[in-house]
């Protein structure tokens, strides 16, 4: 478990957290920062918790940007911290229909981020672009929750708990998952 203290509540708008520091691009934010700005202002190892609720798919419309975001937050967290993602399915509409969406975020997406997927993938020969090891960072996807959007639960009323079937319909129909929650675990030696 991470011993450093700071919990950031990163893209805080309008839902400021107690016990974090908020920090926003635009409002009243306990600080005011632009996340594609880098470096970010905080020490090497120096975070414990980052929150990024409906917050990463409107940042790094540009891959370098996109990329030197992931890198800042491993830079900042200590080891072992947690990183909770929020993001609008990119088959829902809440997501198609924002101009400010510029990236589509995904549990497969982040999983590139994983140097034991990466070596795995390698090991394989599998397309997949080892992004761990290209950029220094590693990440473990801990946890994915998917929201289903309430035409799910419309649709299927006596299946709404079905996972599996959830994801196979998902795949074929759009707007049947709303949001997708992540929980990233960040790996690195301990300081």
């Amino acid at each position: 478990m991470s011993t450093a203290a700071l919990r950031l509540n990163l893209g805080s708008g309008q839902r400021p957290l107690e016990g974090y520091l908020n920090v926003d691009k635009y409002g009243e934010p306990d600080l005011r920062w632009d996340l594609e700005t880098c470096p970010w202002p905080w020490d090497d190892n120096s975070v414990s918790e980052i929150k990024l609720i409906h917050v990463l798919e409107h940042l790094g419309q540009q891959t370098e940007t996109y990329l030197n975001i992931i890198q800042e937050m491993y830079r900042v967290c200590a080891p072992d911290a947690t990183i909770h993602i929020i993001v609008p399915h990119h088959r829902h509409d809440n997501f198609v229909h924002d101009p400010t969406h510029v990236r589509a975020i995904t549990p497969s997406g982040l999983q590139m981020f994983s140097r034991q997927l990466n070596q795995e993938w390698q090991a394989k020969g599998c397309a997949n672009t080892p992004l761990g090891l290209y950029l220094g960072v590693d990440f473990e996807l801990m946890q994915t929750n998917l929201v289903a959007s309430s035409l799910w639960f419309n649709r299927y009323r006596d299946r709404a708990q079905d996972v599996q079937l959830l994801l196979q319909e998902s795949a074929l129909y759009n707007n049947l998952i709303e949001e997708v929650e992540m929980r990233l675990r960040v790996v690195k030696p301990l300081v």
